[in-house]
């Protein structure tokens, strides 16, 4: 698995055309608010040209790509957290993904209707964060209720956790988002384990129409604001990309072109991932298959290893790894060794993004 991104916006921004454009499924997209009752999930396997170039060097008989999945809830509303809409049964949904991904709506359409009367990018996305504020704020003021019994018992450990959560619970309540505060690694190696939405990386997508794609006002919004953030930015036609997701590889090249569009939305919301998460892709190879991994940057060699196989991890030797460049340039396993570019490594060494690596294990 790649990484778990969860789509969140207001009702009518396009959230689920943007899913069938990302997962090439056929998902209803209505023009009414709460047509998402049960999350929407897509597992997308990750195309990625250097899997496939591994499998024909090494003469694999199969690729197997890593995959990334997408979890579309349903449109928030103001009130989301404390039930409006049903919001806060969706708002459970993406407490286990690894990054949030706001569709905003920057698209002008008199036939889909808008939760406010004007268009306004930046005002829809601070209702969104707002609601997942308030979401972190309720389920840190449970438990700093539990703790404040729990202290009673006069337990060191205890007392620091709810200094901790008090003081997150304070910002919180001042509207003031877990990424934005001050926390030492301690504090944040405590507050990891509560899952909650305001720590988590996140991804902009402007939803934009086809008539006003290369400069849309209301993406240029969207993208100041993100820049501001510090997180990536992408900005989509979710029709158009839905309507190519459902083509063929060759016709998808021809439409793009004629669109004048570079990619598909996917390729670039991966990338926007894989940035935002700081994640490697690392392969292993042998005549039966060449398998793509992910794992986050620094991970050390003999945990990619357990990603692979647990025994792996736990019997680990060492690694034998080629550098994806060395084996295109020399077209082949034995002449890569015969080279000396075969790199021999012991569990310290961090894997590097396009590794090919042969673990040995006991």
């Amino acid at each position: 698995m790649g990484f778990k991104c969860g789509l969140v916006g207001l009702p009518n921004v396009g959230k689920s055309t943007i899913f069938n454009a990302l997962t090439a499924q056929q998902i209803t997209a209505s023009n009414y608010p709460f047509c998402t009752i049960d999350p929407n999930v897509g597992v997308v396997p990750l195309h990625d040209e250097r899997l496939e170039k591994i499998r024909e060097i090494i003469g694999s008989e199969k690729a197997v790509p890593t995959t990334l999945e997408f979890i579309d809830i349903a449109g928030l509303v103001k009130g989301a957290s404390q039930g409006e809409g049903l919001g806060n049964q969706f708002l459970n949904h993406i407490q286990a993904v690894d990054a949030i991904a706001h569709v905003v709506r920057c698209f002008e359409d008199e036939n889909v209707a808008h939760t406010s009367e004007t268009l306004n990018p930046v005002r829809d996305l601070e209702v969104v964060i707002t609601e997942l504020i308030l979401k972190d704020l309720e389920i840190v003021e449970r438990s700093v209720g539990k703790l404040q019994q729990a202290v009673k018992s006069g337990d060191a450990k205890t007392k620091e956790k709810l200094q901790i959560l008090t003081k997150i619970n304070d910002q919180l309540s001042r509207g003031v988002p877990l990424k934005k505060m001050a926390l030492n690694d301690k504090e944040l190696d405590f507050i990891r384990e509560f899952n909650l939405l305001t720590l988590k990386p996140a991804i902009y997508i402007a939803n934009v129409d086809e008539g006003n794609m290369k400069n849309n006002d209301h993406a240029q919004q969207l993208k100041s604001f993100a820049e501001k953030e510090n997180e990536p930015f992408v900005a989509i036609c979710g029709k158009i990309q839905e309507e190519i997701s459902q083509l063929d590889a060759e016709s998808q090249e021809i439409f793009l072109q004629e669109w004048g569009i570079d990619e598909l939305s996917l390729n670039a919301v991966v990338r926007a991932g894989y940035e935002v998460l700081q994640l490697n892709t690392f392969f292993t190879a042998n005549e039966n298959e060449a398998h793509a991994w992910t794992v986050p940057r620094s991970t050390p060699v003999h945990v990619a290893a357990g990603k692979v196989h647990t025994d792996f991890e736990k019997g680990f030797i060492k690694a034998e790894v080629i550098k994806y460049d060395d084996l295109v340039r020399m077209g082949s396993e034995k002449e890569v060794r015969n080279h000396g570019l075969m790199e021999v490594h012991g569990k310290d060494y961090l894997v590097q993004d396009g590794d090919i690596i042969f673990f040995h294990a006991h």
